[in-house]
């Protein structure tokens, strides 16, 4: 109940009428009912041919996408494939794998081989003789250099010391002593006392003058802010209060129920033109239809289906065939003029020539093919072609 009563809203204040508008349900009251329906009008009129732009728009782009938008990109892919991925494929596949395989043989050949030779044959025998010369003579001598250095060090440090050690106590008796006694009776006692006899009264009796300049400071500031508070309150704070209470609140409260009523009335015109837009796109489809599909189909398949069948009958099936004819003839009568031109040579061969004998004939240099027609003979190739 608690949480019921803090989430409830203002009463309403008592200027509006309990019989209007707002109390049947409605919100905006008689606003509402002035504003509502010239807006929808209006919204109507102006929707209704943007919303049938853009459904013919939309038509338009789903048509191009479908016979143009896709074969284009499809084009376009294979395209793409053509030009940046099989040349890199082969290029991989047929250059630089077998460069790679040959670059890596020749590496073995000339890197891995000799090295490991060398290793086996070479650095493996010399390895033993390098340990001992670097156990038995190299360590012995190294030890006894390092030795021979730590004392030279040594000896060398003890001197430093003791040179570093006289000339200490020698600076501190010549020098450090008499100008600590200088700087304690010169400067550190005459300073302590000017600080305790001086310095110190001065400081505070500065420090209470500052004190009484800070608390009328404080006085004088904090009137002022009160009185600059207090006129502040009185030009801007009452005068924004009763502008926000009397002029923006009831202007935004109308300005919100004319924004809502008009994005009530677009949605509303845009669904209603929506339905229009459906209805014109069916009309439109179904009078492109009747006057021009329909026309041209029956014209198709009354007038031009009959028509082609005419004259695929009458006229191309004959010329078609006699242009077969023609040209079995033709490939008849160049075969026999071949054979002719064939016989007559091997005519002229004998009468220069002679005879062969019939085991020493030499084998033709052409191909056999089925006499068409012999010197001897009473039928041709134009014969069997009449007879066929």
């Amino acid at each position: 109940m608690d949480h019921v009563e803090l989430e409830k809203r203002p009463p309403e204040p008592s200027g509006r009428e309990p019989g209007g508008a707002g109390a049947s349900g409605e919100p905006g009251g008689c606003l509402v009912v002035a504003i509502r329906m010239p807006v929808r009008i209006v919204a109507l009129v102006l929707v209704v041919p943007v919303r049938m732009a853009w459904d013919a728009l939309a038509a338009a782009g789903r048509f191009l996408h479908r016979t143009v938008g896709r074969p284009v990109g499809r084009a376009l892919a294979w395209l793409a494939r053509a030009v940046c991925v099989w040349p890199f494929v082969a290029l991989w596949r047929w250059v630089l794998v077998p460069a790679g395989r040959g670059l890596a043989w020749l590496a073995r050949v000339l890197v891995v081989v000799p090295a490991g030779w060398a290793h086996r044959y070479l650095l493996a025998p010399l390895g033993p003789g390098l340990v001992w010369l670097y156990a038995r003579v190299l360590t012995p001598v190294g030890q006894g250099a390092w030795w021979l250095l730590r004392g030279i060090g040594a000896v060398l440090a003890a001197v430093g010391a003791g040179l570093w050690t006289g000339a200490v106590w020698l600076g501190r008796y010549l020098v450090v002593v008499p100008v600590r006694w200088a700087v304690r009776y010169l400067v550190v006692v005459p300073a302590v006392r000017l600080y305790a006899r001086v310095l110190t009264p001065a400081g505070r009796a500065l420090a209470r003058c500052a004190r009484g300049v800070l608390r009328l400071l404080g006085v004088v500031v904090a009137g002022v802010v009160a009185a600059l508070v207090w006129a502040g309150r009185v030009l801007l704070v009452v005068p924004a209060v009763a502008a926000w209470r009397w002029v923006f609140v009831p202007v935004g409260r109308a300005l919100v129920v004319v924004g809502r009523e008009v994005g009530e009335a677009l949605g509303h015109a845009w669904r209603v033109a929506g339905y229009v837009s459906v209805a014109v796109g069916r009309f439109l489809a179904a009078l492109f239809r009747w006057l021009v599909v329909e026309p041209v189909r029956r014209v198709y398949r009354g007038v031009l289906t009959p028509v082609g069948h005419v004259v695929r009958d009458a006229v191309l099936r004959p010329v078609a065939e006699a242009v077969r004819g023609a040209g079995r003839t033709a490939r008849q009568a160049v075969a026999a003029a071949r054979e002719t031109v064939r016989q007559a040579r091997a005519d002229v061969r004998r009468a220069l020539f002679g005879e062969h004998p019939q085991g020493d004939a030499p084998a033709s240099r052409e191909p056999r093919r089925p006499a068409g027609r012999t010197l001897d003979g009473s039928t041709t190739a134009l014969t069997h072609l009449t007879k066929d």
